[in-house]
């Protein structure tokens, strides 16, 4: 993880093409049918069918949560621990108590 050190802590993360191609993908598919649903709710359908289409959505940003969880643990999280940074550990947790609320 690099870190530019300015006074607001911004901090980046080089991902490979195919993990950005992977992550946008989920990203546009979660877009498509949030867009969806904003046509549904439009027309005036009927309620049951519009909260099935929201659950597709949110298992939609799971799915994307899910992936990028598993990069960030293989990279940023593995290479900290490896340079000896255990606050990498404690930052991780705080991160997953804040998706499993």
């Amino acid at each position: 993880m690099e870190t530019n050190n300015n006074c607001c802590q911004e901090r980046h993360k080089k991902r490979t093409e195919e993990e950005k191609k992977k992550l946008l993908t989920r990203l546009k598919k979660a877009e498509g049918q949030i867009r969806g649903i904003e046509k549904m709710v439009e027309n005036d359908l009927y309620c049951p069918d519009i909260l099935i289409q929201v659950s597709a959505v949110t298992s939609a940003l799971n799915s994307f949560n899910k992936e990028l969880l598993a990069c960030h643990i293989r990279s940023c999280v593995a290479d900290d621990i490896r340079e000896g940074k255990d606050e990498a550990v404690d930052e991780l947790v705080g991160v997953l108590q804040k998706l499993m609320k």
